[in-house]
């Protein structure tokens, strides 16, 4: 049997389903489609984008600490996470862009 998505380093139970939702099933699949292209497997599927359980994957796919990542890595990564949500974001349907526009403003449907 593979080992789960959350048998990798900073990705707890939950990320099981959160990242089968996406299909990736195993750390395996996890580590072969690499971080930028497993976070927007999980943009697509509906999860919000946040930052740091971006970087918290990438350094868990490198085996460190969720929190070892800072300075200028860290700046890299967050214009990695910001390129991947802009990207999201202009794939989305025009409906769920207003939805997220309702949202923000405090209207919702009834």
């Amino acid at each position: 049997m593979s080992d789960p998505v959350s048998s990798i380093r900073n990705l707890g139970e939950a990320s099981d389903a959160v990242y089968a939702r996406a299909g990736i099933h195993t750390a395996e699949e996890l580590r072969t489609l690499g971080p930028d292209e497993a976070y927007r497997r999980l943009l697509a599927t509906g999860s919000r984008p946040h930052f740091i359980a971006y970087y918290a994957m990438v350094m868990g796919l490198q085996g460190r600490p969720w929190n070892d990542c800072q300075g200028k890595e860290k700046d890299a990564l967050r214009a990695r996470f910001d390129a991947l949500k802009s990207e999201a974001s202009a794939k989305k349907p025009p409906e769920d862009k207003m939805e997220a526009i309702l949202d923000a403003i405090g209207i919702r449907k009834a």
